[in-house]
């Protein structure tokens, strides 16, 4: 009896599905698609090569018992790996790939090179190799007749492309900041396949499939950050590669300048002598034609020699407007990998880990106060550190909860919102005669507990503060606690007219306020 190959996968899936984690699940096998099943040849589509390069390094077991189950001892698979997303003209490209064999980048496979006999060798199966950029070695007239390279020691350059003529790259600097690494790089949920993925790169440059590398994300995330961090690396275990670190701004007006002195040979001739190119924020690259002209000749001459690509972007490859199709394929060949803003754990220990390295002291709950008011970039972070340091060292007093809350009042977005907090506890516990500091104790006495439960609904009702930052004010309670209470108010006003009016008179005093 034949079988849909849509159903082999199916129940490939609910073996899997068994066997590895929910999240694990969700992140490597529910993006991947089946393709066709030819005989006993499964064939599989993932998204990247690096993702077909981590199926075959962490789950390939877990692969070789669903096809086995599903298809016997003679059952084969094969990826269909997406090398480039297409567009309204051109229909998206794949490269096939046999398991357990890893892509070569910089030694691509022959085209009708066929795999050796083995899991998952398809029975005259081939192998298409990635699509290659066309020569760029003759870019400029005379690239390569540049004079002898320059003694050590000689005089600093007028401007950086001098080194082209020269083709001494030692004297250029790489534009780093050494402050910049990856023992100083919090790993977080919000960054961790951009770090690993960084971390690869800066290991092995240029030999990898994540080549280019593009990392993308909102403001003050991190990412100059992470791909600094590489480019420091490089430099630290491979002193002879030449890195260099530019932003997209920078880049387009060094080519702006080589065309008004007509030395655009020079830039060119500079550019092609990089082994490491750090692109920082290359959204910049839109709407300038010529800029992108010259960048993508750059790109597949340094992409074709070996040579690594990191870019950076505040948006993903496909949200990019402005850049030409041919220039955004070439994004594509690598991994792209996002970088998130920071969950509450990743912010407790970017405080952590600044405030160790600036040398001061943060007692906990005035760590758990900044993670929870400054919820959206490290950038944000290391800003409110630097001021609260300020503070302690211009008034010589230990930061405290009170000192942090006054030193960021006009600093933290969400300080409004804070004393809105206060206020509305403050409110509630004068109403029902108590002091503040119970609604925020454990207490189980019923008085206690609905007034606890009622300012609850209204932090929730007028702030912007989650439902975990506002257990947080009320005694470290968890969301649980707060969406219960939330619905305890809520089915109380629609039972208990009593307590209906209570909560009108209540909610007049936060209006006008």
């Amino acid at each position: 009896m034949s079988q849909d190959f849509r159903t082999v996968w199916a129940n490939c899936l609910r073996a899997i599905r068994a066997e590895v984690g929910e999240q694990s699940f969700r992140t490597w096998f529910e993006p991947i698609a089946p393709v066709e099943l030819q005989g006993r040849v499964l064939t599989i589509q993932v998204p990247s090569v690096y993702f077909y390069e981590f199926l075959e390094e962490h789950y390939v077991e877990e692969l070789k018992r669903a096809i086995y189950q599903e298809l016997g001892p003679e059952g084969r698979l094969e990826y269909s790996v997406v090398v480039d997303q297409g567009n309204a003209q051109a229909p998206p490209r794949a490269m096939h790939l046999p398991p357990a064999r890893k892509a070569a980048p910089s030694a691509p496979l022959a085209a009708e090179s066929r795999p050796s006999p083995g899991y998952g060798a398809a029975p005259g199966g081939s192998v298409a190799t990635r699509p290659t950029a066309p020569a760029a070695r003759h870019l400029v007239p005379g690239a390569g007749a540049a004079t002898a390279a320059a003694k050590a020691g000689a005089a600093p350059l007028r401007n950086p492309f001098d080194a082209a003529k020269t083709m001494d790259r030692n004297i250029v600097p790489s534009q780093l900041n050494t402050t910049y690494t990856f023992d100083n790089y919090v790993e977080g949920d919000c960054n961790r396949l951009a770090r690993s993925a960084g971390l690869a790169v800066a290991n092995k440059p240029g030999t990898t499939a994540f080549n280019p590398l593009m990392v993308y994300g909102g403001v003050g995330l991190g990412k100059t950050h992470l791909v600094q961090a590489i480019g420091n690396h490089i430099k630290a275990t491979n002193a002879e590669k030449f890195v260099l670190y530019v932003s997209a701004e920078k880049f387009t007006n060094q080519f702006i300048e080589s065309l008004q002195r007509n030395a655009v040979q020079d830039f060119a001739n500079f550019y092609l002598l990089v082994d490491v190119l750090i692109l920082d924020d290359v959204q910049f690259l839109a709407n300038k034609g010529k800029t992108q002209e010259m960048f993508f000749h750059i790109f597949n001459h340094l992409h074709q020699g070996g040579r690594q690509i990191v870019m950076t972007s505040d948006r993903p490859p496909r949200e990019l407007s402005g850049l030409e199709d041919r220039l955004l394929s070439r994004f594509k060949w690598g991994l792209t990998a996002d970088v998130q803003s920071p969950d509450f754990e990743t912010r407790v220990a970017i405080i952590q880990n600044k405030a160790q390295q600036d040398g001061m002291e943060i007692a906990p709950q005035v760590v758990e106060y900044l993670a929870h008011s400054v919820p959206t970039n490290v950038r944000e972070l290391e800003g409110v550190l630097t001021t609260l340091l300020a503070q302690s060292v211009l008034t010589r007093r230990d930061i405290d909860l009170d000192m942090a809350k006054g030193a960021l009042r006009h600093i933290i977005e969400e300080v409004e919102a804070e004393v809105n907090v206060d206020f509305i506890q403050k409110t509630v516990a004068d109403y029902f005669s108590i002091p503040v500091s119970l609604l925020k104790e454990k207490t189980r006495k019923k008085e206690i507990v609905t007034a606890r439960q009622v300012a609850m609904y209204f932090t929730k009702e007028h702030t912007n503060h989650s439902l975990k930052t506002i257990g947080y004010h009320f005694g470290g309670r968890d969301h649980a606690t707060v969406i219960h209470s939330v619905q305890t108010v809520s089915d109380m006003i629609d039972s208990d007219k009593k307590f209906k009016e209570q909560i009108l008179e209540l909610r007049k005093k936060f209006v006008q306020k």
